[in-house]
């Protein structure tokens, strides 16, 4: 799906509803409707499609670093890459996964070594936050927290550049409840790339009701250039596959409460009848149990009429427990690294 669809007169509707709080608590800090509405006018008539030659990378952990390296080996050399951390060791961290990941590609003769040089040396790497101002487009990769992110954004709208575009790779808070803060929530998008970056091909890219179609369609266009496949969503909860993805987790833990079947056989069925290449408690325990929990209860908090929202027991229990899946060795499986074994009981 290449265009927008916007959503449906409910979702406007518990939009209002559940923005109501969110709106009033955003203009107290300073982010009153008059200044949006300036912000819009001003960018719609004054700026022309952007080319993202200068480009700005927030956060180099899991999804950050990939996010980097992929933009700088599909860029050419005019491109300027600004990856910044705030912590002077994540920020050496991400440049070792970086690396790490480009010395993979050199082994499996992917890429030249010559080429893996030239990627680095379109990224400068920094902690100094005044690096960032006069970037084109911004993507911000940082932990799954609003407040912070709305304070990050708070910043950035103030000292970047008037045109400077804002992405975030969130994957379940609203982006329009983080783009008010940036005082320019028309060229504010969501740009949420899957792990891991450099080979997932899938780029979502999400405008909400305030995203300016000049930004958006430029975005979206930039993610075709860096060798990614987006698709186009509005800004509802999850986006696309999320939206469908953890709901079908959520319900495989209930069968898991009920005891309507064993861990081993619900996963085995989805993998044989639905030719999933892993069930769905399999693919919870990849991602993080306390991940899917972080998710689903925003959501449920957000959307408590939904019934597609609801939170496992077992899926409570295990957090509780600090049984997180993969990371931790034990969850819905037991795992020895990256290797699953049987299910845990």
């Amino acid at each position: 799906m290449n265009s927008f669809l916007r959503p449906s007169a409910m979702m406007a509707m518990m939009r209002r509803r559940s923005q109501g709080g969110m709106r009033a608590a955003t203009a107290s800090q300073g982010m009153k409707n008059d200044a949006t509405t300036a912000s819009v006018s001003n960018f719609s008539t004054t700026t022309t499609t952007p080319k993202f030659e200068k480009v700005g990378v927030i956060g180099l952990g899991l999804m950050g670093h990939g996010i980097c390296q992929t933009i700088a080996t599909a860029s050419n050399n005019n491109n300027k890459i600004i990856a910044y951390e705030q912590n002077p060791t994540n920020l050496q961290l991400g440049k070792e996964r970086i690396e790490s990941s480009l010395n993979q590609l050199i082994t499996k003769n992917k890429m030249t070594s010559e080429t893996a040089s030239s990627v680095l040396g379109k990224i400068t790497f920094t902690t100094d936050m005044d690096a960032l101002y006069e970037q084109e487009l911004i993507i911000e990769a940082i932990i799954e927290n609003l407040q912070l992110k709305q304070e990050l954004y708070s910043e950035l709208g103030r000292k970047c550049n008037s045109n400077t575009i804002f992405a975030s790779n969130t994957s379940s808070l609203p982006i329009v409840d983080i783009s008010v803060s940036s005082q320019r929530p028309n060229q504010f998008v969501g740009i949420h790339f899957f792990n891991p970056v450099q080979k997932m091909k899938l780029v979502e890219v999400i405008r909400t009701e305030y995203t300016d179609p000049v930004v958006f369609d430029a975005v979206f266009d930039w993610v075709r250039q860096i060798g990614k496949v987006p698709v186009s969503c509005g800004d509802t909860p999850g986006f696309i596959v999320n939206r469908l993805l953890v709901p079908s987790l959520l319900q495989a833990m209930l069968m898991v409460d009920r005891d309507d079947a064993t861990i081993a056989d619900i996963d085995l069925s989805m993998q044989l009848g639905a030719g999933h290449p892993m069930g769905p408690l399999h693919l919870a325990d990849y991602i993080g149990l306390d991940t899917c929990l972080y998710i689903v209860q925003g959501w449920v908090e957000k959307y408590p009429d939904e019934p597609a929202f609801v939170i496992p027991e077992s899926l409570v229990a295990k957090v509780a427990a600090g049984d997180l899946g993969r990371k931790t060795g034990r969850g819905f499986y037991v795992w020895d690294g990256d290797k699953r074994g049987d299910p845990a009981h």
